[in-house]
Parts: C-alpha cells; structure tokens; sequence
C-alpha cells in the first residue's frame, strides 16, 4: 500500500515518526520530573541561555524606542516644516531679508531630512541587523533541547536493556509463560528461547546504536551554541556603544547647524524691527513741519531729537533794538521823567504814561514821514514793558515755592518714555519745572534738566528730576 501523501516532502510515515518522538520526548520528560530517569544538566549552558534571553529582551526595546525616537524626529520635521512655511508666508516681498528667510527655511528643510536619513542609515538599520540573528539561534536552542531529551531517552533505554542483559546472567531456558510457549511442544520449547535471547540481543544493538546517533547530533548542536552563546554576549558591549555614538554624533552636528540658522533668523527679524522702526520714525518726522505752520513749536516723536532743537524766543528778543527797561513795576504815581529817562533823548517823544491801560500820546511827534514807524515802534515798548514787568514780579513771589535753580515751565505735548535711569519719564498735558544742571558740562543740546510740576509740590526736595527732550514741550 503506497504511502498517504499529505503535502510537499510529507508522507503518513513521517508524520507517523514526528508523532512517535512528541510521545516519546513527553514521556522522558514526565519520567525525568517523577524522578524515574536522569536528566542531563549543563549550568554553563543555562546560564549562557539566560544571557541570551535577556540580551535578546534588552535589543527588542531598544529597537521599539529607536523606532518611537525616529518617528518623534519625523513628527517635529513636518511640525518645523509647516512652521517655517507660515513664516515664508507671511514675510512680505517687500520686506528686508525676504531672500534671507526662505533660505533659512529651505535649509532648515533639508537639515531635518538629512538628521532623520542619517539616523535610518546608521542606527536603524544596525539594530535590525543586530537582532536578525536572535531568531535563529533561539531556534537552535529549541532544537538543543530537544535533542537533549532525545539523548536522555536513549540513554535512559540503552540502561534498562543494559541492566536486563546483567540480570539474566546468561542464556538458559525459562519456564514457559505465554499460551504459545504452553501450547508449544516439549521439544520446540528450546527453539523458542533461543528466539528470545535473540530478539534481547538485538534490543540492545539498537539501542546501543540510537543512544550514539542521538548523541552525535545533540553534541554537534551544543558545540556550536556553546561557542556562540558568550561570543554573542560579549558583542553586546561594543554594539551599544557604535549605537549611541553614532545617535550622539548625528544629534550633537544637527543642534549645531540648526542653532546657525536659528542665529541667522534671528539677526534677519532683528534687522527688519529695526528697519521697521527707522520707516515709521521717518514717517512721524514727516508731519513735523505741518505741526510748526500751525503756530506751535515743532515737536520730534524719536527718542533722541534728530538735530537741535528750535531755541523758545525770550519777551527780551521781542522787543526793538534798544536798552531793556528797569525792572520794576510800573504803577500810576511813576512819574514820566523817570520812564523819559531811560530812553534816548533825540528819540523820545514827549508821552505820558499813567497806567499800563492807558493809550500813549503821539501828538508830539512832528513830522509826518515817522507818523508811520514809530507809534509801532512805541506800541511794542508799551505794551512789553508791562509784560516784562510782570515777569520780574513773578518770579520773586514763586521762588519760594519753586525748586532751586528754576528756570521756567514747560508742558509736556507728546509722551516720552524713559530709555535711561537719568531720563524723566513724561506724558501729554503735565507741566515740568526746568531747572539748571548741577553740572553745566553735562548738558547736550536740545536736551533740559527738570521736574514735573506734580511732583515737586507733592515732594519738594524728593521729587524726581531727570532730563528729557526739549522739542517734546511746549515753553509756557
């Protein structure tokens, strides 16, 4: 009867055989544990197995973590990318350091592609390689195993034939004990036991013969293990360390040329605030002479004013081109050879002045063709004479509230943020004392020494004084 073919290179007789070694192994095995049969042992060998194991256990998380890493450096490669797009987008044409930017993104770009690549290439692909070959020799350990139990059975039954060989002592005839021995005749009963020790014989031949084969293929298998097992452990060391230096290497050169970039980004962003910053101070300048054809003082909205700033006019430069008047009050019993005096005598018309409300008398004047220039000329000494007057009153009565060295008041028309400890912080609308600096040779031009108004009342002598810009006030 042929064989039943069940598949490519399998036949029922090899099944039939593959079954018979399961059954076999099985029953050694439960022999060994119940303690009927030896087992043979190797520590060298099981602890080298233990080293494998966890070997082979370590590499496998290091290979997961490396494919979470590289995953992660892929994740933050389209992260930068679609930063950096928004970036370019955003950047107008027009704008300084345009062609800067987009090649700071495309390099950035290309910079994570080549760090991601390199990792691949060098730390991947190695780990893969490294933990190709557990696979295979955890299956030869398997086949070790079972060729041991194989070895421990053939042993085991090369002793049980051995020690029944050792009990009979010899051949001799037994008593009959099977019905075809009882039924057998007298004369054939020696045939029969004959056959027997034949059949004894050759059990112990085969057995004898298994126990070698079994042998042979288990010591071929542990030799090899035996050298490979330590090599393989002791490879370990020198992996890792390739592994992270390289990881370390890549990492370290991709910072470096990254944090270049980032450099080179930020002096771009700088370089376009400060433009940006000029563009709108220019634009600010601009309106100054529009601000000064409205009868104010040009103010300037920089920081630091961009040349000297318009010296206030003095009541002293209003007047015409002669001595000042005394400083004193002019009131109604000042008599009018007193005022007469301290003008020219071919110049001075004969006048009257009583009181600063009353009108000047020009009837004196004789002749027509000076009518014209000097009751102007005269109008000008009336009505500054009171004026300069008044000021001299005023500043005795305030000194004694005003701090020392006082000069006069400035209001603020444009907030002033301070850029220095020295410097007064100011804002619109409040009223400044300026005062003298404590030395001369300090001062810059278009720039005053003061205190604000608020704060010299509140504090005196505690207030705060600092410098600020002239062309961002307005004399009082």
């Amino acid at each position: 009867m042929a064989e039943l073919n069940l598949g490519k290179g399998l036949t029922a007789g090899k099944v039939a055989s593959n079954v018979q070694k399961k059954l076999t192994r099985a029953q050694e095995k439960v022999l060994q544990k119940l303690g009927k049969a030896d087992e043979t042992k190797d520590v060298a060998f099981e602890e080298g197995v233990i080293n494998f194991n966890k070997q082979y256990t370590e590499g496998s998380k290091l290979q997961r973590d490396l494919r979470a890493y590289l995953e992660a450096v892929k994740a933050m490669h389209e992260s930068s990318k679609n930063l950096q797009a928004c970036l370019v987008d955003m950047y107008e044409q027009d704008w300084d350091g345009k062609n800067e930017v987009d090649s700071i993104a495309e390099d950035c770009d290309v910079l994570w592609t080549d760090y991601h690549q390199k990792l691949v290439d060098h730390a991947l692909i190695s780990m893969d390689t490294y933990l190709g070959q557990f696979p295979d020799i955890k299956a030869r350990i398997a086949k070790r195993d079972r060729k041991l139990v194989d070895y421990d059975s053939a042993r085991h039954n090369y002793a049980t034939t051995h020690k029944t060989k050792k009990k009979d002592g010899g051949i001799k005839i037994t008593k009959p004990s099977s019905l075809l021995e009882r039924a057998t005749p007298g004369w054939a009963q020696g045939i029969l036991s004959a056959h027997n020790v034949a059949q004894s014989s050759l059990s112990r031949s085969q057995a004898e013969e298994e126990l070698e084969r079994a042998q042979k293929v288990f010591e071929e298998i542990n030799l090899d293990l035996q050298e490979e097992l330590p090599s393989l452990w002791n490879s370990r060391v020198g992996f890792y360390v390739s592994t992270f230096q390289s990881l370390a290497g890549f990492e370290e050169k991709f910072h470096k040329e990254m944090s270049r970039l980032d450099s080179d980004l930020y002096d771009v962003l700088v370089k376009l605030e400060t433009t940006d910053t000029t563009s709108k101070a220019g634009n600010r300048n601009a309106t100054t002479p529009a601000a000064s054809t409205s009868g104010k003082e040009a103010t300037n909205h920089t920081l630091r004013p961009g040349g000297p700033p318009p010296i206030p006019k003095s009541p002293s430069k209003l007047k015409p081109a002669v001595p000042p008047p005394p400083k004193v009050t002019p009131s109604k019993e000042l008599k009018t050879e007193n005022i007469i005096s301290l003008f020219d005598a071919a110049a001075t018309p004969d006048i009257s002045v009583t009181s600063p409300e009353e009108p000047a008398n020009w009837d004196s004047w004789g002749e027509a063709s000076t009518a014209a220039a000097a009751p102007a000329a005269d109008e000008t000494v009336t009505e500054e004479t009171p004026a300069a007057a008044a000021e001299s009153t005023e500043v005795p009565a305030e000194s004694p509230e005003m701090p020392p060295g006082f000069l006069f008041k400035v209001q603020v028309m444009h907030d002033y943020a301070a850029n220095d400890t020295d410097e007064l912080e100011m804002k619109a609308g409040e009223v400044v004392l300026v005062v003298l600096f404590d030395n001369p040779e300090e001062q810059d031009d278009g720039w005053l020494m003061g205190m604000k108004e608020d704060d010299w009342k509140q504090n005196k002598e505690n207030a705060a004084k600092g410098v600020f810009p002239e062309n961002f006030t307005q004399r009082l």
